[in-house]
């Protein structure tokens, strides 16, 4: 397995849906395992293909959930259900990080509850229900397989905020577009 490296907003892969699995290969097969290391690298909960540079439709997740066993595993091919109604946006408990926006965290209002459905490697249906974290989870890794950033749901302030802290860390001006969990630390990218 090898740690991948992670690519940083404005990176062209994060910015545009990725294509369907067509067939698990041993290939695909690497890709997952390589994605679990670079989570597991870079502390965090989830993570898109295209995060590592690979516009497939596929995302590995290890997310905690209260009182119980991380809830972890792959989906390929994931299909999406919001479920419930947002609540209103709570700055202090509704804080979002990516892994592609390295060190930053914006609040971001998102459905209490969200179902994931898609296979495993073997091909098995494999249906994924949360809440809180893990629901936050799903839907922020399947926005990402549908070329959205959590930062482009943002919207007032808090965006602005968002686009001062990208061009403050000069993502913008000096094109960083991947960081290596290996030999960085998220707030230094």
């Amino acid at each position: 397995m090898t740690v991948r490296e992670i690519t940083v907003l404005g990176h062209p892969a994060l910015h545009q849906p990725t294509r369907r699995v067509r067939e698990v290969t041993d290939e695909v097969r690497t890709l997952v395992a390589d994605m679990f290391e670079t989570m597991e690298a870079a502390d965090g909960v989830g993570l898109a293909a295209n995060q590592v540079g690979v516009r497939l439709r596929i995302f590995v997740y290890d997310c905690p959930v209260p009182g119980e066993p991380n809830a972890r595993g792959v989906v390929i091919n994931p299909s999406l259900e919001r479920l419930g109604t947002p609540s209103p946006l709570d700055e202090d408990e509704d804080g979002e990080g990516c892994l592609s926006v390295p060190g930053e965290y914006f609040p971001l209002a998102r459905h209490p509850r969200a179902r994931v459905t898609g296979t495993d490697l073997d091909g098995n249906e494999v249906v994924i229900e949360g809440e809180g974290l893990l629901a936050r989870c799903l839907q922020h890794e399947t926005d990402h397989l549908d070329g959205t950033v959590y930062v482009d749901r943002l919207m007032g302030p808090i965006k602005r905020q968002a686009r001062e802290a990208a061009l403050d860390r000069g993502w913008a001006d000096r094109g960083v577009k991947k960081w290596n969990p290996e030999t960085a630390k998220a707030e230094d990218v």
